[in-house]
Parts: structure tokens; sequence; C-alpha cells
């Protein structure tokens, strides 16, 4: 996910920053790209695993037609349902293929997207903040992200779900290749790309918002980047909800629910997706599973965004002081 954008220059606290082009809202032009990947990789492995057992519930709660042992009434009925019938260690089937695919997705993210910023804004803006640049940086720096992370996502709903044929991640790799192609890794691109495009709007003016409000001086104040990353995660994240239990069948093949509306062989379009969920579901179908994607979303943004403006704060201190005077 995006977590850096242009913003008006702000002074670190108890120091004014030296020029507009070196101020604590943006990374220093000297940052190398192992930073930006360092600090990218670290936030995006946080973001996704901090709160994975709640992501876990997500996937089963957006089932379209549940096992009558797999039906649940709220976040926290299910998580103590599933440890108590299926194991201690059950809800965090799958991380480890998450953490895989979130660190190098995430550093790619970072790293693509401050490169195509600086250099798109050069060509724009002959240097200034473009939010032209940093639109087309973020879209293209999204297609990277998501390339990276679809297989991971596919690998982890299907370890999720209630009675998941698979012991291991590299059973469902083989299992899934072997069965249904490479295609299958990618089934629900489109519609994750679809996805993230409102979710990162909603979120950024979402988050904007709340910083204007809270915190007008864009100083480094944690306090409120987890607030805002809260609010503008749960935002965007009940607003996209229909979008992610299209994702989640998509990924997931949910067999019998597609055998009751007749689908053979494998469901594959976006279209195709909202249209079975309509026909299991109706309207509220598209929001199944809403609470738990909140709930997951709200600390995850936050933990994200604390740490990419820890970085960032960090990062231009350090330089700062080295350029002191003693």
């Amino acid at each position: 996910m995006e977590l850096s954008c242009g913003r008006p220059a702000a002074a670190l606290p108890g120091m004014e920053a030296e020029s507009p082009g070196e101020d604590y809202e943006s990374l220093p032009t000297g940052a190398s790209l192992s930073t930006h990947m360092t600090a990218g990789a670290v936030a995006g492995i946080l973001e996704h695993t901090v709160m994975y057992p709640v992501d876990s519930v997500k996937t089963r709660m957006q089932s379209l037609q549940p096992d009558p042992k797999a039906q649940y009434k709220s976040v926290y009925e299910a998580l103590k349902k599933i440890i108590h019938t299926e194991g201690f260690w059950r809800p965090l089937r799958g991380i480890n293929v998450t953490m895989l695919g979130a660190g190098p997705a995430h550093a790619m993210y970072f790293a693509c997207y401050e490169k195509m910023k600086r250099t798109l804004s050069d060509i724009i803006h002959h240097g200034g903040n473009s939010h032209l640049a940093n639109g087309i940086a973020g879209s293209m720096a999204t297609l990277l992200h998501d390339a990276v992370m679809n297989p991971a996502e596919v690998v982890k709903q299907r370890m999720q779900m209630y009675n998941s044929p698979y012991k291991t991640v590299l059973e469902c790799i083989r299992t899934v290749h072997r069965t249904e192609g490479l295609g299958a890794f990618y089934r629900s691109y489109t519609t994750q790309l679809t996805m993230n495009v409102p979710f990162q709007a909603i979120h950024f003016i979402t988050y904007e918002f709340m910083q204007e409000q809270i915190n007008p001086r864009r100083e480094y104040n944690p306090r409120s980047h987890i607030l805002s990353g809260a609010i503008a995660g749960a935002v965007a994240a009940a607003a996209t909800t229909p979008l992610d239990v299209c994702k989640t069948l998509l990924n997931t093949q949910e067999n019998m629910a597609l055998s009751s509306v007749n689908v053979s062989g494998h469901l594959s379009g976006m279209a195709n997706a909202f249209r079975t969920v309509y026909q299991l579901g109706g309207i509220p179908g598209y929001f199944r599973g809403v609470q738990a994607r909140v709930i997951y979303q709200m600390p995850s943004t936050a933990i994200a965004w604390s740490v990419y403006e820890f970085f960032k704060y960090f990062l231009t201190k350090h330089k700062l002081e080295k350029r002191a005077p003693y």
C-alpha cells in the first residue's frame, strides 16, 4: 500500500527545515534505494502480520456458503471457536507465505514509487511537487506490488479456509499449479487492482483530512499518525468490502458456493464474481466479513503509517544532525 505523498513543507519539532526539499514529510533526497526498500519492507511485513488472525477470520466470514461448523457471528466468537476446535495455531496458518510476499512486494512498491515520483516531478513540475506525478507513480507502484503479492494472497486465503485440504504452503502451491495452472495465482489480479484504486483514494483523502485536523503543522507526532491511519484504514476498508468479497471468491474458488449456482470449472473475471456473489447473497453478500475487515485494517494501516513516518523522521533528523556544526 502507498504510504507517501507530497505534502506541504513542515519542520522537525525543535528544528527549522533547511530547505523546502529537505523537510521531514519527504524522505531525504540522499536516501538510498536500500533505505526506501527497508522502510517499505518493515512497514509491509508488520502491516500484514500483526493482525493476521483477524485476517483469517475475515476470509472465513466472507465465505458465501460456509460449513455449518464455520459460521460465526462476530470476530471474537470466530477466533474463540477456531482455537477451541482447530487448535491454538490455526488462525496463523499461511502467515509465512504472507511475510514472504509482503516484504519484497512493499520493498519494490516504495522503491518504484519514490524513483518514479522524483523522475516524473522533474518532467512535469521541474523538480517541484506534482500531484499528477504522485498519482502516476502510485498507480505504477501498485501494479508492481500486486503482481508480487497476488500469488501470496491466493495461497494464504486457501490455507485460511475451513477444512483446507492443504497442510503446508508448498503443498498448496504445487496442487494449485498442477490442477489449475499458473493463471490461478493471478485470477483475482484485476479485481485486486480495481479494489486498490478506490481504497488508496479514500485512504489518502481521509488520512490527509485527519492530519489537517489534528496535526496541522505536520510535525512528527506518532499519536496523530496512528489515529489518522486507523481511521483512514477503517473508512477505506468498509467502502471497498464488496470488491474484497469478490477477490476472496476468485482466490478460494469456493466449491460449495460455485456448484450451487451451477458454475462448472473455475470462476474467473470480476464481472462473473460480482454476479455470483449477488446470486448467492444478494446485496448483503457484498458486505460479508466487513466487521473483520475493518478490525483488521485499522491497526494494520496505523502500524504501517507510524512505521513509515518514523523512518522518515529518523532519517531526516539524522541527516540534519550530520549537517549541524559542532
